[in-house]
């Protein structure tokens, strides 16, 4: 009754903005998930296709052709090879073989000496372990073997020589995996690649933004946030790295995609010089954080730079996909760092230097990831930050006033 008495008389329902906040914030989350998964659908959908098509293949050669009644291990072989991290199929194939056969052989080595029962499943699936690891076997042999090992002590009671379509059917399925990835259905290597280097570019484009925008502002809080939504960026990282290795495995097995190897290039080389963007960022982002608690001066050309350091992640991502030397991606990198310049000039406090110094640094890695050379981004670094470059200490000349006594950024 007082609540709705105040709201008659004109107060302000504090409880019910902070409900609509919350509401709204709610909403808003429940759109990006429904983005992340719509993406994470896109992004498997290749993948679903061509496993199920391995499956349907292998099982078929299988049944079809070799006379198995029950081909199982062949789709599931199929399948295996193609859940392996992408760039690494062809070598899971040669694992899941490598393994198959230690399974086999140990496996109807001490059936021969103990025969079957829970005891001897148990001695098996340990030796097999010990020697598989013993040998410097990968993880996946040394599962595979295992594996192997628990189906021939299980099964051979009740199927007899097993262990030969076994083998053949992780030969076969293996082999109809790399088939579909590289004949039957190849993915389009650039379209994977764009599609994976999406998120990991507009996720720093974007909190260089609010970052610009939060040293406008001074806004502590969301400057923070930036900070902490960067240092959650391992899944957008290894995302993009794993499709290059796709992408250059899909290239190199499968002749319809021979013609894309030039293509791949840029995203190849790119890949180590984005990952560091992203830590230098992290480093900027969180010095900024330091600059507004310390309420050291913030120049305006300071989150003009950011701003523009922005704006060439986006470009380079948008030049990338459309196959395009990246040149405007580049020229606003060196309009960032002509920034950063312009407001170490103005005059800036110790974090401050440390936030030009970096913006310097990942112009830099961005320079380097269009595909310049690094001693030549470094040097096209200090033609665009300009005469603001001077050693602490040093005089300034009879007409000039002098600099803030910090230390300038390195390249």
């Amino acid at each position: 009754m007082v609540r709705r008495t105040a709201l008659r008389e004109g107060l302000v329902d504090i409880d019910g903005a902070r409900i609509a906040e919350a509401t709204e914030q709610l909403r808003h989350r429940g759109r990006a998930t429904l983005h992340d998964r719509l993406h994470r659908v896109r992004m498997a959908g290749g993948l679903a296709v061509q496993a199920g098509l391995a499956a349907g293949v292998a099982y078929l050669i299988s049944h079809k052709v070799l006379g198995n009644p029950q081909p199982v291990f062949a789709p599931i072989s199929a399948v295996g090879t193609l859940a392996a991290s992408v760039g690494q199929r062809f070598r899971r194939t040669v694992e899941l073989i490598a393994g198959v056969g230690i399974g086999v052989a140990i496996g109807d080595f001490l059936i021969y000496l103990l025969g079957t029962g829970a005891w001897q499943l148990g001695l098996v699936v340990t030796v097999a372990i010990l020697l598989t690891i013993f040998a410097g076997a990968s993880v996946a042999i040394v599962i595979q073997a295992a594996a192997t090992a628990v189906l021939i002590v299980t099964l051979s009671p009740s199927t007899q020589n097993l262990e030969i379509p076994r083998f053949v059917d992780a030969f076969l399925g293996g082999g109809v995996a790399l088939l579909v990835t590289a004949v039957l259905l190849p993915l389009n290597p650039l379209r994977v690649i764009n599609r994976a280097a999406r998120p990991a570019l507009d996720l720093l484009a974007t909190q260089l933004d609010i970052t610009a925008d939060g040293l406008r502002s001074r806004d502590r809080a969301s400057v923070q946030r930036a900070l902490d939504r960067l240092r959650n960026n391992k899944d957008e990282l290894n995302t993009l790295a794993e499709a290059i290795e796709g992408a250059k495995e899909t290239s190199t097995l499968s002749p319809a995609r021979w013609h894309r190897r030039g293509e791949l290039i840029h995203y190849a080389e790119a890949a180590d010089p984005i990952d560091r963007a992203m830590r230098n960022t992290g480093t900027l982002i969180r010095r900024s954080v330091t600059l507004i608690e310390d309420e050291e001066p913030v120049p305006d050309p300071m989150p003009d730079a950011i701003g523009h350091l922005a704006e060439s992640v986006r470009l380079l991502k948008q030049e990338f996909a459309a196959g395009e030397e990246p040149q405007k991606a580049r020229e606003r990198s060196l309009r960032a760092v002509s920034e950063a310049g312009r407001a170490y000039g103005a005059g800036v406090g110790f974090s401050g230097s440390v936030v030009v110094a970096q913006i310097r640094t990942t112009a830099s890695d961005l320079l380097v990831a269009s595909g310049i050379e690094q001693e030549e981004a470094n040097r096209w670094i200090r033609t665009a930050f300009g005469e603001q470059e001077r050693p602490v200490g040093e005089p300034a000349g009879p007409n000039e006033a002098p600099k803030p006594p910090t230390a300038p950024p390195v390249g």
